[in-house]
């Protein structure tokens, strides 16, 4: 049984949200993104339309002056913008979530988040322009003289998100365990993959502790 808490991150139309959700059921274990967060953050009365993966600056504020912490409910209920507010909540959801056990959560800055968890496997999924054009057009209906700069916009607003509340580049590779090219490879394929390599390095980290 395998122990891991994979932390997804994405190129938009790489396939990463459906490679996460198939990891999740080959293990048979909870699987987290944006729709399974926003129902759990709903349940603290935040409110998510137009809050989302828009970064405000009282938070980077607080950073830099040294009075922000994680989880810091009684903020919760002052006049912190919306998008802070949501962050810390799935935060807090994301760190109770790999508390329980073995999951997958794709986005959210996960990997971040998580960082100190023992556990924590951090995945980037990327893709070559024309493969992720490609899937949006079919499944997801974005118009096909709109795609490339679909693409553009939807990774722009992913790396300054990410950028903005970690600190970190979203696309620098060394945030991660591992990154796959999902164009090489069909959805199951790389479902292996992020298994077998989970697998070692669960192994490797149980021999270093022997």
């Amino acid at each position: 049984m395998i122990n891991t808490i994979f932390a997804i991150s994405r190129q938009y139309g790489s396939g990463g949200h459906e490679i996460g959700q198939r990891l999740a059921q080959k293990l048979d274990i909870p699987f987290y993104s944006k729709e399974q967060i926003a129902a759990a953050a709903r349940e603290n009365g935040v409110l998510l339309q137009n809050a989302d993966e828009h970064a405000s600056p009282s938070l980077i504020y607080s950073l830099l002056m040294g009075s922000y912490t994680f989880g810091n409910r009684n903020d919760l209920n002052g006049d912190m913008p919306i998008n802070d507010k949501l962050f810390l909540i799935q935060s807090d959801i994301m760190q109770k979530a790999a508390e329980q056990g073995p999951c997958v959560i794709v986005g959210r800055c996960a990997d971040y988040v998580l960082r100190n968890h023992k556990n924590l496997f951090r995945v980037f999924i990327y893709a070559d322009k024309f493969t992720r054009m490609d899937r949006i057009v079919k499944e997801y209906g974005i118009e096909p003289k709109q795609a490339a700069e679909y693409l553009v916009k939807k990774d722009k607003q992913r790396a300054n998100y990410y950028n903005f509340y970690t600190n970190q580049r979203w696309d620098d590779l060394s945030n991660y365990d591992l990154a796959i090219d999902s164009s090489m490879f069909d959805m199951d394929q790389v479902v292996s993959l992020l298994l077998n390599a989970a697998e070692m390095k669960e192994r490797r980290r149980i021999n270093q502790a022997c």
